[in-house]
């Protein structure tokens, strides 16, 4: 496969486990085709272009030659400088690493990173919000995400892969799309009884097994185990980073009594407690792992070597037992 192939593989994947459905997210480039077309002609020049066919804009090819062919890549969830001159130690030694992927973004995907949130509008409507009041309630908070990112240095992962000479791609909501769509598939389709119930479930899938292991497995926030469920909503999986910390009191209104989180902060931990929401935060790299690891499957299939990193635990889903241990090379 290529670079390109790769990334439109990305793309493919990720629109297919969209919340939004495949319709959503045409209406949403629909969307952006009509902004691009409002602009003035001084303002289209800087129009990232990538927007009309692409949906997430933090997942972007970074520097390297998108017909470049790929036969292993390194793959985790941040990379920075270490990463990329580890991959070159890696290929001193005869690896032959011919792309890094990253999960967390980096240079203008990381700049535009307040551009996916508005995922979280559409999630939080089939979850019962009214759509107005989302739209609403994630405004601020998607603004406040663009002036905290503003000041952060986002080129320093891109210019070490441009100096020593790597292509580097970063996927982020793709992955998490994927997340959420497996753990959906699991959480939200059927009744829970307790919380505890849900704690298992949780605990026995593969990546958070390990994650248990490595200390950073799920954890209860707000509630308790004996709690009753209620209906379980996996409500913060995707969509950029955290929302609106009022979500909670409209999604208790809606009837979701258990939220399975990636990671929250203590001031939305407050607000759920508030409104008397169990929160089950499963762990942040961890989650992100499950994403990741059906994506490099489908890599896999494709005769490309895997070389898991940064915080990546790796789980194959090509055979009926899966291992925590690094993919053979091939």
């Amino acid at each position: 496969m290529t670079i390109q192939e790769i990334y439109d593989l990305a793309i493919n994947m990720g629109t297919g486990a969209d919340p939004r459905g495949k319709k959503g997210v045409q209406k949403y480039l629909e969307r952006q085709k009509k902004s691009y077309e409002e602009l003035p002609e001084r303002k289209k020049e800087d129009f990232d272009l990538e927007n009309l066919k692409n949906p997430y804009s933090d997942t972007r090819i970074l520097f390297g030659d998108p017909s470049t062919n790929v036969d292993k890549v390194m793959a985790g969830i941040d990379f920075d400088t270490g990463e990329v001159v580890l991959a070159d130690r890696l290929n001193e030694k005869g690896e032959g690493i011919d792309l890094l992927i990253a999960h967390h973004p980096a240079g203008g995907a990381l700049s535009s990173l307040h551009e996916v949130m508005d995922l979280q509008v559409d999630l939080l409507a089939s979850y019962g919000v009214p759509i107005n009041v989302a739209e609403g309630m994630m405004r601020e908070r998607i603004s406040e995400v663009r002036r905290k990112i503003g000041p952060i240095n986002h080129y320093r992962s891109v210019d070490a892969a441009r100096i020593l000479g790597f292509p580097l791609m970063c996927i982020h909501t793709v992955w998490d799309n994927l997340s959420w769509r497996f753990m959906a598939d699991i959480f939200e389709k059927r009744e829970h009884e307790m919380v505890g119930d849900v704690m298992d479930i949780l605990r026995s899938i593969p990546e958070y097994k390990q994650a248990i292991k490595y200390k950073a497995g799920p954890m209860l926030y707000t509630g308790s185990e004996k709690n009753r469920a209620g209906r379980v909503a996996v409500a913060e999986f995707t969509g950029g980073t955290e929302g609106a910390k009022e979500i909670y009191e409209r999604l208790s209104h809606a009837g979701v009594g258990t939220i399975i989180s990636m990671h929250t902060s203590e001031e939305h931990r407050e607000e759920a407690k508030k409104h008397h929401i169990n929160v089950v935060v499963a762990g942040h790299m961890v989650s992100d792992s499950i994403g990741a690891n059906l994506f490099l499957d489908e890599l896999e299939r494709q005769g490309i070597s895997v070389i898991p990193t940064s915080g990546l635990i790796r789980v194959s889903r090509l055979k009926p037992q899966s291992s925590t241990s690094k993919t053979k090379r091939k």
